[in-house]
């Protein structure tokens, strides 16, 4: 009997209709254009206007997208994993409003949050579970509604990030393909560089933490940039030496889209052509939980059958790594 593999068989996805763009940004915080672009490879980001909507919102658009591309239906999904840092509220899973949303009625769900890695460590989960035996059809959803937690006054954050959700669903293979390797870190030490002080337990909200701006994100730009380029082009690096395989053997790097030039230093220490790497930051941002899975959602009829991937991410926490994964399906 042949190993059971976890391989992705579909994929969704889901933007807000509202743009941001440069231009308009350049009309509320001391910015421009130029700066943008040079710096951060962002030329516009999507996002959700609608105060009664959250996060919840863009996980169902874009799972809901997948189901109907792949003609699935709900209640055979076994578990829902929502990959975000923007949950609808605490305490109550957002995933499992998710699910019940979709009408997945069989399925259990939970939020996986590890910052912008959250998309990645959720891929390793899933597939653990796929290749168990225990379970065959695992929907992974990333979604982030960032301008929820955004000082859209603050010109270091509020140009970075955009809101949107992505999918992908994770079914047994017996070909060999899907997952084949990952190398996952954290580091504790980093969550004072890219944090929200408080409406956590460590800083409860009061009228003092909403008198001093500490519901929003704090950025320390240099130092995350300086870990992030180091690391994800480590373990992307890492992904090839430990599976004998070469830049010309890799057919696509996915690469966390947080900065333009984060991900070409990655590129470059794979040696890897700038059209083998996938690339929606101009148009997104930092989606955060959502921007691997938007990168399939973009790319998806440009892939084939056996491709060999790799996924690569660096988050708040601080928390990286990369995965190899064979393509299973042709569009």
């Amino acid at each position: 009997m042949s190993k059971i593999t976890a391989a992705i068989t579909a994929v969704g996805g889901y933007v807000p209709d509202y743009v941001l763009t440069n231009q308009i940004l350049e009309t509320m915080v001391d910015t421009n254009d130029e700066w943008i672009t040079t710096r951060t490879g962002i030329k516009e980001r999507r996002i959700l206007k609608d105060k009664d909507k959250g996060t919840s919102f863009l996980a169902i658009e874009a799972a809901k997208d997948l189901l109907k591309k792949n003609n699935t239906d709900p209640s055979e999904i076994d578990m829902v994993i929502l990959a975000t840092a923007t949950p609808d509220m605490p305490v109550a899973s957002t995933g499992a409003y998710v699910a019940t949303e979709i009408g997945a009625v069989n399925a259990f769900s939970y939020d996986l949050s590890a910052a912008c890695s959250s998309f990645l460590f959720g891929m390793s989960v899933a597939a653990k579970y796929i290749e168990s035996g225990s379970y065959k059809k695992v929907l992974l959803i990333g979604a982030d509604k960032m301008s929820s937690i955004l000082d859209y006054t603050d010109r270091t954050t509020c140009i970075i990030f955009g809101d949107g959700a992505g999918a992908a669903l994770f079914e047994p293979n017996n070909e060999g393909l899907g997952v084949q390797d990952e190398f996952l870190r954290s580091d504790g030490g980093g969550r004072e560089f890219l944090k929200i002080d408080a409406g956590g337990s460590l800083l409860p909200p009061s009228e003092e933490t909403l008198k001093n701006n500490q519901h929003v994100v704090f950025q320390d730009g240099k130092t995350v940039f300086k870990f992030a380029v180091t690391k994800m082009a480590d373990v992307s690096e890492k992904m090839l030496v430990r599976n004998n395989i070469t830049g010309d053997d890799l057919d696509w790097l996915v690469p966390h889209q947080a900065n333009n030039r984060i991900i070409e230093a990655t590129a470059r220490r794979m040696k890897l052509p700038e059209d083998k790497v996938m690339k929606n930051i101009h148009r997104y941002g930092n989606t955060t939980s959502a921007t691997l899975p938007l990168c399939l959602f973009d790319y998806e009829k440009k892939l084939k059958k056996g491709d060999n991937l790799v996924f690569a991410s660096f988050g708040g926490g601080f928390t990286w790594g990369a995965i190899y994964l064979k393509w299973a399906y042709n569009s």
